[in-house]
């Protein structure tokens, strides 16, 4: 188990990296339809995209929050 004061990371890793599977699927299968070579794309599509959905993710995510906060009443 990780420490909790890892959480933010952990989830911005998971996150980036599920979302950026699913998107870089569609956008796979959009540009070059299904075939033969369509899985080896889109790993090559996601392996490139990961790394920076999860940086832009650990970026914009606090940023994020505090707008949202801004957005939505206090609890009570």
């Amino acid at each position: 188990m990780l420490p909790a004061r890892f959480a933010p990371v952990l989830f911005g890793f998971l996150v980036s990296g599920i979302m950026s599977c699913i998107v870089t699927c569609v956008a796979t299968i959009k540009a070059v339809g299904l075939g033969e070579h369509t899985f080896g794309k889109w790993m090559g599509a996601w392996a490139f995209s990961w790394p920076i959905a999860f940086a832009v993710i650990l970026i914009v995510a606090p940023v994020v929050r505090r707008f949202v906060e801004r957005l939505v009443s206090p609890k009570g």
